[in-house]
């Protein structure tokens, strides 16, 4: 359980997961180093990657404590299953899928599922699910974790797509426990390479931090 508690941690506490999509095994690794250069901990290998399995186990021999590795885009539980036995830490989902949910408790990995509507968020919940990706969150802005926080005051919510640097605070401001970036965090990499996600990664740790400064 405290593995459990340190993962769920380490993601809100930076705000941010990276969401990797990589061509091979070599590309991934050199995405995920630089975005533990730009500071953050968290990223989160789309199973859209080739090998995906294979990524995430290089990613946990290479980084070791320095990365929390989770699978994504994870449509059933043998997924699921493959991701954890090759190391995933978390698993994320862009539906809620509740044999999934129920192998994930039994290893007790966090398992973030994708919802859209509040009878979704609090199926989720119901099953054990600890961070809601409110998804695609671009269909709903930041005002709809406000309202879903009204009657659901405890519900931790991640959104993802939609988010960018110039909304991240009105996220934050409505109570996103973090974000998750894909899209915006390869911006320039084909040509400038790695040191432009790097740049864009401190980016999006700064404007949390800052938006969760301006909120308190």
């Amino acid at each position: 359980m405290m593995k459990k508690l340190k993962i769920l941690n380490a993601i809100c506490e930076c705000g941010v997961v990276a969401v990797v999509r990589a061509n091979s095994k070599e590309e991934a690794v050199d995405i995920s180093q630089a975005c533990i250069e730009g500071g953050i901990k968290a990223i989160e290998v789309t199973y859209t990657v080739p090998g995906a399995s294979e990524v995430i186990k290089i990613l946990k021999e290479t980084f070791k404590d320095k990365l929390y590795v989770g699978a994504g885009t994870v449509l059933d539980s043998e997924t699921a299953r493959a991701a954890i036995l090759a190391g995933a830490e978390y698993v994320v989902s862009p539906g809620f899928d509740e044999a999934t949910a129920k192998l994930c408790n039994r290893y007790q990995v966090p398992y973030l599922a994708g919802c859209m509507t509040i009878t979704e968020i609090i199926k989720a919940m119901e099953a054990g699910v600890d961070i809601v990706k409110l998804f695609p969150g671009s269909a709903f802005g930041p005002s709809f974790i406000k309202a879903v926080k009204g009657p659901l005051p405890q519900a931790n919510i991640m959104p993802t797509g939609g988010v960018s640097l110039d909304n991240i605070h009105e996220w934050v401001k409505a109570g996103a426990v973090a974000i998750g970036i894909g899209g915006d965090l390869m911006k320039g990499y084909k040509e400038f390479g790695t040191a432009k996600i790097m740049e864009n990664a401190k980016k999006f740790v700064d404007k949390v931090r800052e938006a969760r400064e301006g909120v308190k």
